[in-house]
C-alpha cells in the first residue's frame, strides 16, 4: 500500500497495469465492502450500461484529498449523461476503519457519489490495488479501460470519461474541462519546493527518527530533542508511548519537532478518547506561525484535535526554505500517525 505524488504516477501506472490479473480487465465485484453510503449497495450487474469510475482514496491522505475536487466534480458533471463515480473508502489507519468517521468525512468533504466502506480491503483486493489514490474507468460494457494512479492527469481522465460516454451512445461532451481550483487541503501541492517526505510516527514505518537513544517500543519512555535536527529528521519530548501505528502522548507537555522544506505541513493526529479534544499549539523556528499559518490552526498557533484526521498547520508564503516546525500537546492523549506536505 502506497501513497503516490504526482510526478511517480506514470511508470507506476504502466507497471500496475502489467500485473493486474486477466479477471480484472472486467469490473470486480464489490461485495467486499462492509456498508455503503450515499446508496445503495452496488454490484458489476447493477452497473452495465453505465460508465464507470472506480476510486480509491483514505480520508487522511493528502494525495487522495487533493484528487476529491476533479472526481466531485466529475460525478456531478457528467452523471446525466451515464457516468457512476464510486469512491471505495479503503483505510490506511485504523481509526479510519469506523463508518461514523468516514460518514463524517464524506460529509466534510462534500462526497455526495455513492462510497463503498472498504474496512477490510475487500475491495482493494479485488482490485489488486496496491495505491492511494487510484481511478479505475470502465466503459458500458464493464471492460477496464484505464487507470490511473497518483495525483494529476485530470485533462486526460476526464477526455476518457468524454469517449467512454460517447462510445456508449451519449451526445458527445462540449465545453471547458473540469477546472476544479481546491482549497485548504484540497489545494494542488507546490511541487517545486516540496522536499520533505510522508513520515510517519509509529514505529512500524518510521524513518530519520533522531531523539537520542532511540524509540522504546510499546511502553512509555522520556524522549528529548536534540539542539539540531537536520533536513527531514524528526524527534519527540516528553513522555511517549511509540506503537506501531501511533505516537501516544503520556502527559501533557509532550512536544513534536520536524525540519521541513515545503509550502504545506499536514500531521495525521487524533484524540487517544473520543470526545476528549487536546489542545495544542506549534511554532516555526521557535515563533508562532503568523501568515504561514494553516487552516487548522490560528496566526498564534493555536488549535484543537478534535476528530481523527489529517490537520493542515502550516501553508507558507513564498519564499520557501528548510523551518523547524515544532507542535506542543497542552493536553495528554494526543496520538501522532504521520506528516504529509504539499
Amino acid at each position: 500500500m502506497k501513497h503516490l505524488r504526482p510526478f511517480a504516477r506514470v511508470a507506476i501506472a504502466l507497471a500496475a497495469l502489467a500485473a493486474l490479473p486477466a479477471a480484472a480487465s472486467s469490473l470486480p465485484p464489490l461485495d467486499g465492502a462492509t456498508g455503503w453510503l450515499n446508496g445503495k449497495a452496488l454490484s458489476p450487474a447493477d452497473l452495465r450500461g453505465k460508465v464507470v469510475v472506480v476510486n480509491f482514496w483514505t480520508y487522511s491522505c493528502i494525495n487522495s484529498l487533493r484528487q476529491v475536487p476533479y472526481v466531485r466534480a466529475w460525478a456531478q458533471k457528467y452523471k446525466g449523461q451515464g457516468l457512476v463515480v464510486i469512491g471505495v473508502h479503503s483505510p490506511e489507519f485504523g481509526f479510519e476503519r469506523d463508518p461514523a468517521n468516514v460518514k463524517w468525512a464524506i460529509r466534510d468533504y462534500g462526497v455526495d457519489y455513492p462510497v463503498a466502506i472498504d474496512s477490510h480491503h475487500g475491495v482493494w483486493n479485488a482490485f489488486n490495488n496496491e495505491y492511494w489514490p487510484a481511478l479505475y474507468f470502465f466503459d458500458a460494457k464493464g471492460v477496464m479501460r484505464h487507470a490511473e494512479f497518483g495525483e494529476g492527469n485530470y485533462d486526460k481522465s476526464e477526455l476518457l470519461i468524454r469517449q467512454l460516454l460517447a462510445e456508449a451512445g451519449n451526445a458527445p461532451a462540449e465545453g471547458p474541462l473540469v477546472a476544479a481550483t481546491g482549497t485548504g487541503a484540497e489545494a494542488p501541492a507546490d511541487e517545486r519546493d516540496e522536499r520533505s517526505p510522508e513520515t510517519y510516527t509509529g514505529y512500524a514505518r518510521t524513518e530519520n527518527f533522531a531523539s537520542p537513544g532511540d524509540i522504546v517500543r510499546d511502553r512509555t519512555h522520556a524522549y528529548e530533542i536534540p539542539g539540531n535536527l537536520t533536513l527531514n529528521q524528526w524527534a519527540l519530548a516528553g513522555h511517549w508511548t511509540v506503537g506501531r501505528e501511533s505516537a501516544v502522548s503520556d502527559i501533557p507537555g509532550g512536544k513534536i519537532a520536524y525540519r521541513f522544506h515545503a509550502r504545506d505541513l499536514h500531521f495525521v493526529l487524533g484524540p487517544s478518547l473520543s470526545g476528549t479534544p487536546v489542545h495544542f499549539r506549534i511554532t516555526i523556528d521557535g515563533k508562532p506561525p503568523g501568515a504561514a499559518h494553516g487552516t487548522d490552526v490560528d496566526s498564534d498557533g493555536r488549535g484543537v484535535i478534535d476528530e481523527p484526521r489529517m490537520y493542515q498547520l502550516i501553508r507558507q508564503p513564498l519564499p520557501i526554505a528548510d523551518h523547524v516546525f515544532e507542535i506542543e500537546l497542552i493536553d495528554a492523549g494526543a496520538q501522532a500517525y504521520s506528516f504529509t506536505f504539499g
